[in-house]
């Protein structure tokens, strides 16, 4: 049967599948998922906000969610005077946040931190929690969510 699926000559069922990854030690997944990328680059230039509220704020995914990272890179940019509100990201989910150009402030429940340019802040996100740009001029930061259970 492997030599036929080899040239091409057969359809392997899920049955025959599931024998072949059995017989490698691997999960089913790992034959169907795209290969790992080494290096990747990505430029404000290929990005297009996933989020956006205008006047407000705009969000962009640098790097998605995925199984074996179990995190995720976000560009977030607040315009003077904009909030951004999110929702908790449920128990053991930390965010890891660098100001790259102006100042942050970050209301998470009774805790608020403010965070400026250079500076990076880490809290558990396990509850609602506020992005608020106090100044007058656009604040823009990078955003590393954790997932750790």
């Amino acid at each position: 049967m492997l030599a036929q699926i080899e040239k091409g000559t057969a359809n392997p069922s899920l049955g025959v599948l599931g024998k072949i990854t059995s017989g490698l030690r691997i999960e089913f997944q790992e034959l169907i998922d795209a290969p790992p990328m080494e290096s990747c680059l990505v430029t404000p230039d290929q990005m297009t906000p996933t989020k956006e509220m205008i006047g407000e704020y705009k969000v962009w995914t640098c790097f998605p969610y995925e199984d074996n990272h179990q995190l995720e890179i976000y560009r977030i940019d607040i315009e003077p005077g904009g909030k951004y509100i999110s929702g908790s990201h449920g128990e053991k989910t930390r965010e890891y946040l660098s100001v790259t150009d102006g100042e942050l402030t970050i209301e998470c429940g009774e805790d608020v931190q403010k965070i400026t340019k250079g500076e990076i802040y880490r809290f558990e996100t396990d509850k609602k929690h506020n992005y608020k740009n106090e100044t007058q001029q656009k604040t823009s930061f990078i955003c590393v969510f954790v997932d750790y259970r």
